[in-house]
């Protein structure tokens, strides 16, 4: 098995925690679990991991980087917005039942 399959299927699984997250929030549209530092944390960790990938031509690393930054700015986003701003996003994403 190549290195690079080992780099994506890390990848992937990391994805799916980020998503399950996500999902949550949109769910629920409760983001008080939320803590904003540690999402500012790992948005800052996942440019740096994302630079450094460029750095080394490692699509392994730069792909699900990018894709996690992405999420994680997408969470924070969501925690910082009035609610109502948030419910009408989760509403379009994801309708809640009748």
């Amino acid at each position: 098995m190549s290195t690079q399959v080992i780099g994506f299927f890390a990848a992937a699984v990391t994805l799916t925690g980020f998503v399950a997250q996500v999902w949550k929030i949109l769910r629920t549209r409760d983001t008080s679990t939320v803590v904003l530092p540690t999402w500012l944390l790992s948005a800052l960790a996942f440019s740096v991991w994302t630079v450094y990938g460029v750095l080394l031509g490692e699509w392994p690393i730069i792909v699900p980087n990018v894709l996690c930054f992405l999420i994680t700015g997408f969470i924070v986003a969501l925690k910082l917005m009035p609610r109502k701003s948030r419910d009408a996003i989760a509403d379009a994403l994801v309708p809640q039942p009748s």
